[in-house]
């Protein structure tokens, strides 16, 4: 086992912090975020891949362990951990109202995805995956979820989380006023009845909103929605999951995008 000195600083209160496994999720932390680097765990196998982050440890005297297989997975609570577990600050969420000055503004294409309902940490992280793919902006939540960002949401993410911020709407915030104010149309995925998502012309400035895995969207949000958008396909199921959905979407999205980009008089 190897280590080096703990921190100078104190260490955070547990809540504060959170354990990301995955080697591309906890390059992506490292490489966005080092200073929010607490401890690392690693299999010895995994050490020439992570030299970096080693050196980094070094230099700013944080510790690290050399661990087996079975350590790391009592730490992460997974088998699929691939070599590594990082100890972080977690990421503030920002609410709403502080997410909205970030992003490009009117009339610049933005996209942003509500996740209404979705409570699979494994699904959150498909989505996260596709949107750091597509060029998404960020990832809302209501104020009533209870998802949160999590290893395995970090793992399945593959780096994405690190590239989409993750906001949550609080109480009191009118939500779908502040995106409409802000120039943005609100498009809710429906299984079915909906306008064809490649017919429909998407508006540069959207917000899908996503249901959840089994109920689907809340009603009030489908009848506050500004374009009700449903995927084809063959009829042999009777929809697709949250996290395929969502790709599909900002694929789709992201082509229109690229379309106009193309044709848009120079």
């Amino acid at each position: 086992m190897n280590s080096v000195a703990e921190p100078r600083k104190p260490r955070p209160n547990r809540g504060e912090e959170i354990r990301i496994y995955g080697l591309n999720a906890c390059r992506a932390v490292f490489a966005r975020r080092p200073h929010d680097l607490r401890k690392v765990y690693l299999l010895e196998s995994r050490i020439a891949d992570l030299q970096p982050v080693l050196a980094w440890c070094v230099q700013q005297r944080l510790g690290y362990r050399v661990v087996g297989n079975a350590d790391l997975e009592k730490l992460t609570g997974s088998q699929h951990h691939e070599g590594v577990c990082l100890e972080v600050r977690r990421a503030v969420l920002a609410s709403l109202s502080a997410l909205l000055p970030r992003l490009p503004r009117a009339p610049q294409p933005a996209l942003l995805a509500w996740l209404d309902g979705v409570g699979n940490p494994h699904n959150l992280g498909a989505v996260w995956r596709s949107a750091a793919n597509f060029g998404v902006h960020a990832l809302i939540l209501p104020v009533d979820s209870a998802l949160a960002a999590s290893g395995a949401a970090y793992r399945v993410a593959e780096g994405g989380a690190e590239a989409v911020p993750l906001a949550r709407i609080v109480p009191g915030e009118d939500a779908l006023g502040a995106l409409r104010n802000a120039g943005f149309a609100i498009a809710a995925s429906v299984p079915r009845e909906g306008e064809s998502l490649y017919a429909a012309r998407l508006p540069a400035r959207t917000v899908f909103v996503l249901g959840a895995e089994g109920g689907g969207l809340s009603r009030g949000l489908i009848d506050r929605a500004d374009l009700h958008l449903t995927i084809p396909g063959s009829g042999a199921v009777e929809s697709l999951n949250v996290a395929a959905s969502a790709a599909v979407l900002f694929g789709e999205y992201f082509r229109q995008q690229a379309s106009a980009r193309t044709h848009r008089p120079r």
